[in-house]
């Protein structure tokens, strides 16, 4: 399984700073794509809250990453990608379910 959540840096320090970086919160906004409004709903962790949750799941992580954009990217977003390649933005996580048993 790989997911992508957004990094905890970002969540806690950047987009809304909040006082506890370990509370696990939740907010809401409405994202425009498309030209339509769309309601979105994320929570905040902290890192190992989440590899908590995939570890008491079951999985195995087999690795953490933190992406930075592709180089191409800068033609797409000449105002962020400095921002983008500089600050992490997500986590990618490499989860490994156990194998079932013979």
């Amino acid at each position: 399984m790989i997911a992508s959540v957004d990094h905890p840096f970002v969540a806690y320090t950047i987009s809304d700073p909040r006082p506890d970086y370990f509370a696990t919160t939740g907010y809401a906004f409405d994202w425009n794509l498309d030209g339509r409004s769309v309601p979105m709903r994320l929570w905040r962790r902290p890192l190992h809250a989440m590899t908590d949750a995939f570890r008491t799941a079951g999985f195995r992580l087999a690795a953490i990453s933190e992406p930075r954009p592709d180089p191409s990217a800068r033609d797409l977003f000449p105002d962020d990608f400095d921002d983008l390649a500089t600050k992490p933005c997500f986590l990618f996580f490499v989860a490994e379910a156990p194998a079932p048993d013979a």
